[in-house]
């Protein structure tokens, strides 16, 4: 049975190590330089705690790296720089951003002497709701793919490098697109004092209240995320504008009251009222 190491052991980061914990894997991970809460999300988890990230890739068969978007080329830099290591465990970048910039990372690694494979996560951590789906590419996808999995699809979209990242820059340009809109729409409401009528058109079918205000507690990954994708779109040969625009929507949603709490804190009663109000200023 592999040992799975964790960079990174945040909200999404637990949510993996606890799905593979209950497949019977031994999911280690440091807390060396972590928050409080990213404590309490690891051990709640069951994660087996070591002292230093040496001690993690020392011990670890496959290491799985859970970053917020704008962090994932110095937790590459930061694994390929580490000395007196001679261990090279599989590492798995699973962070969303775009695929230029997951063959940065992947160079970087491969210039240290590790593999790589490439991926990105789609739904929320299997600890929220099951049946997040875990896309993977590169030559070694499989056996990543392989590894006791509960709670979370894996799914293989190839040997390249940057494939797995070009699913996730497209799939959340449409799921937190939509998200900004949706929120957007209802700060405007709220000003023009039409919240009421707005929000019996819409309906859900844009997203909850509380989707809106989990989503406002992530708005500061997100702005790193909106500008990956805004790469993304450029290289494909499309305006990168739209989503160059949502970045900046994003960081202004990350300055107010509602993005200062934690995923994990937010009521599920939560309303429209509340997230204007909380957005509000």
């Amino acid at each position: 049975m592999k040992i799975v190491g964790l960079v990174g052991a945040g909200h999404m980061g637990s949510g993996l190590g606890w799905a593979l914990r209950a497949g019977g894997h031994d999911v280690v991970t440091s807390l060396a330089g972590r928050s409080e809460r990213t404590g309490r999300l690891a051990r709640d988890a069951g994660l087996r705690l070591l002292p230093h990230l040496t001690d993690v890739l020392a011990e670890a068969d496959v290491v799985l790296v859970v970053t917020p978007p704008g962090a994932a080329l110095d937790a590459a830099r930061t694994i390929a720089g580490l000395a007196g290591v001679t261990a090279r465990p599989l590492i798995v970048d699973l962070n969303a951003v775009s695929p230029s910039t997951a063959g940065e990372s992947a160079q970087v690694l491969s210039a240290a002497g590790f593999e790589l494979v490439e991926g990105s996560i789609s739904g929320p951590p299997p600890t929220v709701r099951p049946g997040a789906r875990l896309y993977l590419s590169g030559p070694r996808a499989a056996e990543v793919a392989d590894l006791r999995w509960t709670h979370a699809r894996p799914v293989v979209v190839g040997e390249r490098v940057g494939a797995a990242s070009a699913v996730k820059m497209s799939t959340a340009s449409v799921y937190k697109g939509l998200m900004g809109l949706m929120t957007q729409a209802v700060r405007a409401a709220a000003a023009h004092g039409v919240l009421e009528p707005v929000m019996a058109d819409l309906g859900e079918d844009f997203g909850t209240p509380y989707e809106m205000a989990l989503a406002s507690t992530k708005a500061h990954r997100y702005v790193a995320e909106m500008r990956e994708i805004a790469l993304s779109q450029s290289a494909a040969g499309l305006p990168p504008a739209l989503f160059e625009a949502f970045a900046e929507v994003w960081s202004e949603i990350a300055t107010h009251p509602l993005a200062d709490g934690d995923p994990e804190t937010v009521p599920r009663e939560i309303t429209a009222r509340q997230i204007a109000d909380g957005l509000d200023g």
